[in-house]
């Protein structure tokens, strides 16, 4: 369940959540076909029996204790000493990756304005387009004495509702003690509008598709696909509406007006913290607020957003906030791994010219050493 993002966009269901049983991982009772089968014996009737064993000798005892090598690590340890090598010879080794955690609040010049891209799908996936990761980045902001306003630069068209309702009062919480402004890329709707809708200022370009507040919850009704195809469903449930998201039935009437109840309350969230952050009226808010986007230059004039200008405007505009006539950019990254790193300057990736040093080869061969040979 979240904010509605922009029309064409895949929107998260909200009946999605926790607490929803998996149609392949029900359930238990006479006559059902559960997924939990009962286990199959360790040695299948599909092997062969074995010849009566013979008595070990003792140069096969020896041979029975002596330990496995581990073959995988020593030959994953060469590929990664192979491309290490590769990385020095090509010349792409420039800095240190490990030495710091991070590269920007420890590098950052006096006076400086930080800048975080959020850019991508408002969720719970650990990046800057999270509430973990946000958070992580405005607290290395606030507590850097070099740092005196953050630049946040929004590329997304919305996601969960909760996500975005936390990220919007670290946004908030930031603003109290330091300057926070957002410019808006080609999409800033939805969960990531009520982000920036916190902000001091946003600044938008003229084509930018921005607002869209609102919240949606989808269902869909497979029963009438299902019955084409012949297959009957039956839902075992400890309550009426327990089966109302599984799409195997429709909504009742009843069912129907819960859900746009809780949209609603929801929705509510959503433009109680436009309305607190914009300075705008519950009256005003609930005008703009039909689910679509707006551009740039009539956000401008519905208030919605302050300005038209560019990444460079929004940074003037944080650095005047903060009192500074002169002042330093710089960029703030959640970290990433060192084996990541090696294989992105292999293949060219944003990170490539960042290089890789003796400390980045003493971390990977300790990442190795914890190999248990499985490929997530």
């Amino acid at each position: 369940m979240e904010p509605q993002g922009t029309p064409e966009r895949p929107v998260e269901s909200g009946f999605t959540a926790s607490g929803r049983a998996d149609a392949s991982s029900v359930t238990t009772g006479a006559g059902t076909s559960s997924a939990y089968a009962a286990p199959v014996p360790p040695q299948s009737s599909h092997q062969q029996a074995s010849a009566p064993a013979q008595p070990a000798t003792a140069s096969s005892q020896q041979a029975a204790v002596q330990p496995k090598k581990h073959t995988g690590r020593i030959i994953a340890l060469s590929i990664v000493a192979l491309l290490a090598l590769t990385v020095f010879l090509m010349g792409s080794c420039v800095n240190t990756l490990i030495g710091a955690a991070r590269e920007g609040a420890e590098h950052a010049q006096p006076n400086s304005v930080a800048v975080i891209t959020m850019s991508g799908t408002i969720g719970y996936n650990g990046t800057s387009c999270s509430p973990e990761g946000l958070k992580e980045l405005l607290d290395e902001a606030q507590a850097d004495p070099n740092i005196k306003a953050v630049v946040l630069r929004v590329n997304s068209g919305g996601g969960t509702a909760t996500a975005g309702e936390e990220m919007a009062s670290y946004v908030r919480d930031f603003k109290a003690s330091k300057p926070i402004v957002v410019s808006s890329a080609a999409i800033n709707c939805s969960a990531a509008y009520e982000i920036s809708s916190q902000a001091d200022r946003i600044f938008v370009a003229k084509s930018t598709e921005i607002g869209s507040i609102g919240t949606v919850m989808q269902s869909i009704d497979y029963s009438g696909l299902m019955k084409l195809l012949g297959v009957n469903i039956d839902n075992i449930a400890s309550a009426e509406s327990k089966d109302s998201s599984y799409g195997s039935r429709p909504l009742t009437d009843e069912e129907r007006a819960y859900y746009q109840d809780l949209v609603d309350q929801i929705n509510a969230v959503f433009t109680d913290n436009v309305a607190q952050g914009r300075h705008l009226s519950a009256e005003e808010v609930s005008q703009l607020a039909t689910g679509l986007p707006f551009t740039g230059v009539t956000a401008v004039n519905n208030g919605l957003a302050d300005e038209i200008g560019t990444l460079e405007d929004a940074l003037d505009a944080a650095a005047s906030l903060a009192g500074l006539d002169s002042y330093s950019k710089t960029t703030l990254e959640l970290p990433t791994s060192p084996l990541s790193s090696l294989f992105g300057s292999l293949s060219g990736s944003s990170q490539a010219n960042r290089g890789l040093s003796a400390s980045d080869l003493e971390q990977l061969v300790k990442e190795l050493n914890t190999y248990d040979g499985n490929v997530e």
